[in-house]
C-alpha cells in the first residue's frame, strides 16, 4: 500500500507541475506542497530505469550463457558419435577376419561329414577314421588362427560366439561319433578341447559340447539299422547301452526352454528307436545270448 500511495502521489505531483490548477489539489487537503512534491518523485523517477537496467543485464547473461552451451553441446555430441564410429569399424574388421577363418571351419567340416557318411555303408572304419584324423587337424590348425584373432580383444568372446557355435557344435558331434566307433564310450569334454587345441582362453563353450552330443545321439538310429542290415547284430545293444547312459546324464540337469533342451528331447526319440531295433532283434532270438546277459544287467542298473 505504501508503494501505491507514493506512486499516486508522484502522479498528482507531475500532473501540478503540467497544470497548477488541477482538481487533484483536493484530494488531499491535510498534505502540504512541500511535502508532497518533496521524495515521492524521486523514487518514481529512479524506480523505472534501474529495474530496466537490472533485466537489460540478466538478458544479457542469460543469452551469453545460452550461446555457449549451443557452442559446447554439438562438439561433445560430435565428439562422441566419432567414437562411435571408430568402435563400430574396429568391430566390423574383426568379425570379418572371424567369419573368413569360420567359413574355412566349415568347408572342413563338410568334408569331414561327406566321409562319415562311409560309416553308414559299411566300409572299412580305418579307411573313415584315415579321412577324418587329417581333417582334425586341419580343424585343429583354424581354431587356432580364431583364438590368435580373439586374443586382440580379450573379454569379448560371448560377443563374436554366434559367429562359429553353430560349426563347433557339428564339429563336436562328429569327433564324438568317430571316439565312440573307436573306444564305445563318450567324448569328454576336455579330450574334445584336445582335440581342437582350444585352452582356458579359448575354450569349448559347455552347451556347444552338450548340444553336439545331441547331435551325435540324431545319427545313431540309422547308423544301428545299417549294421543289423550288414550283419553286426551286436551293435544295437551297443548302442543303445551308450545311449541309456548319455541320457541318464542329461537328467541330472536342469533343462530350461531353450535350444539345448529341444535336442535333448530329440535325444529321447533317437534312444526310443534304438530301443525298437533291439527288440525286434531279440524277439527275432538275432541277439546272442551274451548281449542278451549284458542288456538285462543294463536294465536291472
Amino acid at each position: 500500500m505504501k508503494t501505491a500511495f507514493r506512486n499516486t502521489v508522484a502522479l498528482i505531483t507531475l500532473s501540478r507541475s503540467i497544470n497548477p490548477h488541477s482538481h487533484f489539489r483536493s484530494l488531499l487537503p491535510h498534505f502540504s506542497v512541500a511535502a508532497v512534491s518533496s521524495s515521492p518523485p524521486l523514487l518514481f523517477s529512479l524506480a523505472k530505469p534501474e529495474t530496466f537496467r537490472f533485466r537489460r543485464v540478466f538478458s544479457s547473461q542469460r543469452h551469453s550463457s545460452m550461446t555457449g552451451g549451443e557452442a559446447y553441446a554439438p562438439m561433445s555430441m560430435e565428439k562422441q558419435f566419432e567414437d562411435f564410429r571408430i568402435q563400430l569399424e574396429e568391430a566390423g574388421n574383426l568379425r570379418e577376419r572371424i567369419r573368413a577363418v569360420v567359413m574355412e571351419i566349415e568347408s572342413t567340416t563338410r568334408l569331414m561329414y561327406a566321409s562319415f557318411l562311409l560309416v553308414h555303408q559299411s566300409r572299412p572304419l580305418s579307411e573313415v577314421l584315415e579321412k577324418h584324423k587329417t581333417q582334425v587337424d586341419t580343424l585343429k590348425e583354424l581354431y587356432r588362427r580364431l583364438a590368435e584373432i580373439l586374443c586382440a580383444c580379450p573379454g569379448d568372446y560371448y560377443r563374436y560366439h554366434n559367429d562359429w557355435r553353430s560349426e563347433t557344435q557339428t564339429v563336436v558331434s562328429l569327433l564324438a561319433f568317430m571316439h565312440w566307433l573307436e573306444t564305445g564310450s563318450l567324448l569328454m569334454h576336455t579330450e574334445a578341447q584336445e582335440k581342437l587345441g582350444l585352452n582356458e582362453e579359448f575354450a569349448l563353450d559347455i552347451e556347444d559340447y552338450l548340444i553336439g552330443l545331441c547331435f551325435l545321439s540324431n545319427e545313431m538310429p540309422r547308423y544301428v539299422v545299417n549294421q543289423v542290415l550288414a550283419g553286426n547284430y551286436d551293435c544295437p545293444r551297443k548302442a543303445l547301452k551308450f545311449l541309456t547312459d548319455l541320457h541318464a546324464a542329461f537328467r541330472m540337469l536342469n533343462l530350461r526352454n531353450d535350444f539345448l533342451r529341444k535336442k535333448f528331447d530329440s535325444l529321447k526319440y533317437d534312444l526310443k528307436r534304438v530301443e525298437e531295433v533291439y527288440y525286434d532283434m531279440k524277439i527275432r532270438h538275432l541277439a546272442d545270448e551274451d548281449s542278451t546277459g549284458d542288456n538285462g544287467n543294463q536294465g536291472q542298473s
